[in-house]
């Protein structure tokens, strides 16, 4: 076997040790790829040649239309975070759940879908629903730990329910339509926050005093319920029917939505220069971060490819037991455990692409394979100890509430989210009904 290939999974080794100091995750993978281009020089297996690609491959991210509807999703739910649409929707809805058992984390539950419909950003939905949803279930007797696990994970539905800034990405590094991950991710997105439902409703059936009803709490006229519903609702046919519909791309869907979102905090009376300054500058900083983490996984890439590494994987996949569904168990199973250190950017930038060849030599649907993909990179944003929304929760939580309280809480919806993605590989008709 070339010594190459040899370095080019140490590569992953050395990504992961800079990781754990904190180093900056970008940095780190710029760093890992001078390191090991340097160390493959020194060998004579690296040609340095390789590297004189990253300027086009820069300038190729920097033109890539596909890419430019993630900070117009990301400035969408800035903008109704900023706007006050998530506060009253949780308000209204949780005065006429709330008096049922565990009606108002089912409350909580179907704001986060609506929100994930809207705007497809987990650290505005988790935020907006800590702030206000937690206290009120903790002062009437919720558990905290349903409370922190009901609110993470409805936090991360928009990652699965489109517009996904998750499938945006995956549509490209997959090369396949944005908006036929969009169509496919939606049934399976419904079906998990079902699953979330039943989970809630059946565990306040049988042990009443985890999520009591709330029988006091205020309960707004139908149209004031109306009022706060319609509008977001009305936003969500906006952007996802304009998509399904072959009437926009993404990218001019989440154009049309941030104007939409401006007209809803109009419409709130909350829109002013200020307002859309915090809202453009959240959307620059994680936009940002974004880029600066792409070009260091190019940069990466393009190492481990000049390292031969790509082939010693896609020679790996193909000879693993089981033919396509040993590469559907080692993948899944590769792309979970990740998640518990590593954010999604970063698997989708560097561990998909590596994918991807075996995939396709199996027959397998990328389609299929990206949403599957999707609802698996969910799981990210909850395994502890790096899930970025426990953090967003804890933020924001009561100073009673502890990190191992949140972790215990998040756990029953992990194993929810690996029942959907068993249910995907079972079911892949949940995926391709709406496509063919």
């Amino acid at each position: 076997m070339d010594e190459g290939a040899w370095l080019g999974p140490l590569m992953f080794v050395g990504t992961l040790i800079f990781l754990a100091t904190g180093y900056p995750v970008a940095f780190a993978l710029g760093g890992v790829a001078i390191l090991f281009a340097l160390v493959g020089v020194a060998l004579g297996v690296f040609d340095p040649l390789f590297l004189t690609a990253l300027p086009y491959r820069i300038f190729g991210i920097m033109s890539n239309y596909t890419l430019l509807a993630i900070p117009y999703f990301i400035l969408l739910g800035s903008l109704l975070e900023q706007s006050g649409v998530a506060e009253r929707l949780l308000t209204v809805m949780g005065g006429w759940f709330g008096r049922l058992r565990g009606g108002l984390g089912v409350a909580v539950i179907a704001v986060g879908a609506l929100l994930a419909a809207t705007t497809g950003v987990v650290a505005a939905t988790v935020v907006a629903m800590g702030l206000i949803s937690l206290p009120v279930m903790l002062r009437y007797g919720y558990q905290t730990e349903l409370a922190t696990g009901v609110i993470a994970a409805s936090g991360t539905l928009g990652q699965i329910i489109p517009p996904s800034v998750v499938l945006v990405v995956l549509g490209d590094q997959l090369g396949v339509s944005v908006g036929d991950l969009f169509v496919g991710s939606l049934l399976p997105g419904l079906t998990l926050t079902a699953m979330y439902v039943i989970y809630t409703v059946v565990l306040a059936y049988f042990r009443p005093h985890l999520a009591p009803a709330l029988t006091d709490l205020p309960k707004e006229p139908l149209l004031s319920v109306l009022r706060a519903v319609v509008p977001p609702l009305g936003l969500v046919l906006l952007v996802l029917g304009s998509i399904f519909f072959g009437i926009a791309t993404p990218t001019e869907a989440g154009a049309v939505g941030c104007l939409g979102a401006l007209l809803l905090a109009a419409g709130e009376g909350k829109l002013s220069w200020a307002m859309g300054w915090r809202a453009c500058e959240a959307t620059v900083r994680t936009t940002s971060l974004v880029m600066m983490i792409l070009i260091g996984s190019t940069a990466f890439s393009l190492v481990f490819r000049g390292l031969h590494g790509d082939q010693f994987v896609y020679e790996l996949l193909l000879n693993l037991p089981g033919g396509r569904a040993g590469f559907l168990l080692f993948s899944m199973g590769l792309v979970f455990l990740l998640g518990f250190f590593i954010d999604f950017f970063e698997i989708a930038f560097i561990v998909v692409p590596l994918l991807i060849p075996a995939a396709q030599q199996l027959g397998t649907d990328l389609v299929w394979f990206g949403v599957l993909l999707g609802a698996n990179l969910q799981t990210s944003f909850l395994t502890p100890p790096f899930g970025f929304a426990l953090f967003y929760l804890k933020s924001v939580a009561p100073p009673t509430v502890t990190t191992g309280q949140i972790y215990r809480g998040v756990i029953p919806f992990i194993s929810l989210q690996l029942v959907l993605v068993l249910l995907l590989i079972w079911f892949p008709q949940l995926v391709t009904v709406w496509l063919n």
